[in-house]
């Protein structure tokens, strides 16, 4: 007989038999504690994968709206410093409002909750910044167009192609090597 993981399969198996009590040292209990501790690690991974997914998308929003005002309607692709000044905007967009909660807070009073988490954002994304921030490869011409009729969704997202900028507007292979860096020789081995 298989073994079920989940929680639901497990309470319909013991809503069958009609058994209200477990014993905690029993088989059911430890059961019902695997599969509740095999749920809860299942629905971070998933909460943890749409924060990712959802700030992946908020960054190439932010620069579709960018390359679809009237000033950049013409240009057909952007250079990677032009793409570092459109990322440092990004990183910036929550600024006047940190700012204002920074005034707003009396000297001898501990930072807001709020404030604290656009700080400790905007600090993240720097940091991802100085190393190679991802976002959409401007210099392609026909990911341009694509960027600029994108419907906002997910799964036409996987289309896009995406590249890494650094706070130096080069470009950043793998995350953490530049294209201008000397590539090590390669070693014989006997």
């Amino acid at each position: 007989m298989p073994v079920s993981k989940t929680l639901s399969k497990i309470k319909k198996g013991m809503a069958k038999k009609g058994k209200v009590t477990i014993h905690p040292k029993g088989r059911k209990f430890q059961q019902l504690t695997r599969a509740t501790l095999r749920e809860g690690k299942i629905a971070a991974k998933k909460r943890a994968h749409n924060e990712r997914r959802s700030t992946e998308l908020a960054r190439v929003k932010f620069i579709q709206d960018l390359i679809n005002l009237d000033s950049f309607k013409d240009k057909e692709s952007f250079s990677t410093d032009e793409m570092a000044i459109f990322i440092n905007q990004f990183i910036e967009r929550d600024d006047i409002e940190l700012n204002d909660l920074i005034k707003k807070r009396r000297s001898n009073r501990p930072p807001t909750t709020k404030q604290q988490m656009l700080q400790s954002k905007k600090n993240l994304e720097m940091e991802e910044f100085k190393k190679g921030f991802l976002c959409p490869d401007l210099t392609d011409a026909k990911n341009v167009e694509f960027l600029r009729k994108w419907n906002n969704s997910f799964g036409s997202m996987s289309t896009l192609k995406l590249m890494r900028v650094n706070s130096e507007g080069k470009q950043v292979i793998g995350g953490g090597m530049n294209t201008s860096d000397p590539v090590a020789p390669d070693v014989e081995m006997s």
